[in-house]
């Protein structure tokens, strides 16, 4: 159990003192770390961030172009049963689709609907289906739209960054595979210093932040420090 005891004017010296030393970076061995240089620079390869198809899904809202035919070409929302509804193909499940495998069901259904060679085009305008959670003690929780590739760090600045409470050591994610649940724990300390691998989050993931109970009580104490007449110790555990 660590302990802080804090009794007045000479601890606090101490903690300034201790708060004055350099940070350490610590991280694994592959890792190379530059002290008070400049980084390289990176190539055209590592300034594109490697693309994941994206899923169909309901609120999804697609432009669909037919080459030549103006009519059969339209703009549709995908509905809450994951469906669409065109002229000479009628309605078509597409959610869990990527546009490229959609395309393929378009043209297949409208030669088969005696179109001459179709040339389909499908474009995402608004992409809603995709989506992640932030909750817990970040500065703006909520629901966020799940834009390319995220990570938990971008996830957590995607809410605002972590609150003065936030327990970051404790930082859980939530995923459903296969219809089971699944919780990874992880150290937002430990990321930054490179530790390990920013994981990916990835749609309908659930991101807590921990909250630190003792530096709550510790916010709350100091605010009523000026009332306090008698020397003041605070056990942290």
């Amino acid at each position: 159990m660590n302990q802080k005891l804090i009794t007045g004017g000479a601890s606090i010296a101490v903690l300034l003192c201790s708060a004055c030393s350099a940070p350490e970076l610590v991280g694994r061995p592959d890792l190379a770390i530059y002290e008070n240089k400049p980084l390289p620079e990176p190539v055209r390869e590592d300034l594109v961030i490697p693309p994941r198809p994206y899923v169909l899904g309901p609120s999804d809202n697609l432009n669909i172009d037919v080459f030549g035919i103006p009519e059969l070409s339209k703009s549709v929302t995908v509905d809450l049963t994951g469906q669409i509804a065109l002229p000479l193909v009628g309605q078509l499940q597409v959610s869990g689709l990527t546009t490229g495998e959609l395309t393929s069901v378009l043209e297949k259904k409208l030669r088969q609907a005696h179109v001459l060679d179709p040339q389909v085009t499908v474009n995402i305008a608004n992409a809603a289906s995709q989506i992640f959670t932030v909750d817990g003690s970040v500065a703006k929780p909520g629901v966020f739209p799940l834009a390319g590739r995220m990570s938990l760090m971008r996830a957590i600045a995607q809410a605002a960054g972590t609150t003065e409470f936030a327990r970051e050591n404790y930082v859980v994610v939530f995923r459903t595979v296969e219809g089971k649940r699944y919780a990874a724990l992880y150290d937002l300390r430990a990321i930054r210093q490179g530790m390990y691998d920013d994981p990916e989050i990835f749609s309908n993931d659930i991101v807590y932040v921990g909250d630190s109970q003792a530096r709550r009580l510790f916010r709350d104490i100091i605010t009523a420090a000026p009332l306090i007449t008698t020397p003041l110790i605070i056990l942290l555990r």
